[in-house]
């Protein structure tokens, strides 16, 4: 499987009998799958399909799913309240009996009168409003596969980046190695010069102790056993990566990994050229961890 950014966005309009909608879907990250949806009332059976409809693409990202929701203009039509209507123009007869010379109302006027005209929706069946809800999953669905494809096509860009940051830190394990093949007889020397230094002070010290102390701190300055395990998890990283997602979670894990063999060898390194790829290093891997909290 391609590797899935948890970034993107999608949009689906359609129109079907007196409806006009648009689905909007947008995505970013989140430690698991977080879905908040904002549908209209009255189109609450939407929400669980829609939810299913979601989860089935996507194992990570917080998703937003709106529905906009508009009714089409034919919908509403027009008729006259001919009760009203007769009740005005009796007492229109009926003022004009009473005060002579007032002029009688013109249609126009009549008309004009509120209520005399009322908005009548059409009426809709069920199986109407059920046709309408099938054809909004269908364009929702569309959405969301839209929405799929765009966090491949950024995910494949991040592959890349992602590939480059594990090959700089296979480049500076080279680095290190060299440094630390050197290293331990850097070490013997400076010890020794150490020890003689104390031996003409303290010419009664116990010399097996001496070489005991010496040993240890021999095996505790060594890090090619911290390079042993950054190239394993080199190793490991690359193998998620080839897998595909859902992988973000592993590799996040993975990245602890890397920072706590990292912060080791920076304490262990006992020359400055140590030191300088131990903080590259922690860079590299930080920046290989930026990209990886996006990944599904």
């Amino acid at each position: 499987m391609p590797i899935n950014s948890m970034t993107g966005f999608a949009r689906a309009s359609a129109q079907y009998g007196n409806y006009n909608w648009t689905w909007e879907v947008r995505s970013v990250n989140s430690k698991g799958l977080d879905v908040r949806l904002r549908i209209p009332s009255g189109f609450d059976v939407l929400d669980l399909p829609a939810r299913k409809a979601i989860s089935q693409r996507f194992k990570r990202g917080s998703v937003a799913l709106s529905l906009n929701i508009s009714h089409n203009q034919d919908q509403t039509g027009y008729r006259i309240n001919q009760d009203l209507l007769n009740q005005l123009i009796d007492v229109m007869k009926t003022v004009e009996a009473k005060v002579p010379g007032v002029n009688a109302p013109s249609v126009d006027g009549l008309m004009g009168l509120r209520g005399v005209i009322e908005t009548v929706e059409d009426s809709e069946s069920e199986a109407d409003r059920e046709a309408a809800f099938g054809k909004m999953m269908i364009s929702l669905e569309e959405a969301l596969d839209d929405l799929l494809d765009n966090r491949i096509s950024e995910g494949g860009r991040m592959e890349s980046v992602l590939y480059g940051h594990i090959d700089e830190i296979e480049q500076l394990c080279t680095k290190a190695e060299a440094c630390a093949g050197a290293q331990p007889d850097v070490l013997r020397k400076r010890l020794v010069r150490q020890l003689k230094d104390v031996m003409e002070d303290l010419p009664d010290l116990d010399e097996e102790r001496i070489a005991q102390e010496a040993a240890i701190l021999m095996t505790k300055a060594d890090v090619r056993e911290e390079l042993d395990r950054l190239r394993a998890h080199i190793e490991g990283a690359r193998e998620l990566l080839t897998k595909g997602s859902p992988c973000g979670r592993k590799l996040d894990f993975l990245c602890q990994e890397f920072n706590r063999e990292a912060n080791t060898l920076c304490s262990k390194a006992q020359d400055v050229d140590l030191t300088r790829i131990g903080l590259d290093f922690k860079a590299t891997i930080d920046q290989f961890r930026e990209q990886v909290q996006n990944i599904e």
